[in-house]
């Protein structure tokens, strides 16, 4: 597809699936609303488990992600991690 028909398409790359899990997280945290109902809900079993969804990818990924996708990664986990700490 051309960006220049779709200019707010998100371009299917490893940071955006990143992204996405990361997005499922903070909502399951009740930080972010869920788009389809609009509310804010905390289920902290969902949260753990889309972080450890990132961390099985980053060991999966280990030394097969270019410098940014891997400290885009770290950076995402670790921040999730400390809210999901916060949050209980």
């Amino acid at each position: 597809m051309n960006s220049v028909n779709h200019p707010h398409q998100l371009e299917p790359n490893f940071n955006t699936l990143a992204l996405s899990i990361a997005s499922s997280a903070l909502m399951a945290l009740g930080e972010a609303p869920d788009p389809s109902t609009g509310q804010k809900n905390k289920d902290l079993k969902m949260a753990q488990f889309n972080i450890d969804l990132l961390a099985l990818l980053e060991e999966k990924t280990k030394n097969n992600l270019t410098k940014d996708e891997s400290e885009f990664l770290q950076h995402i986990l670790s921040d999730l991690k400390l809210r999901y700490v916060n949050s209980k």
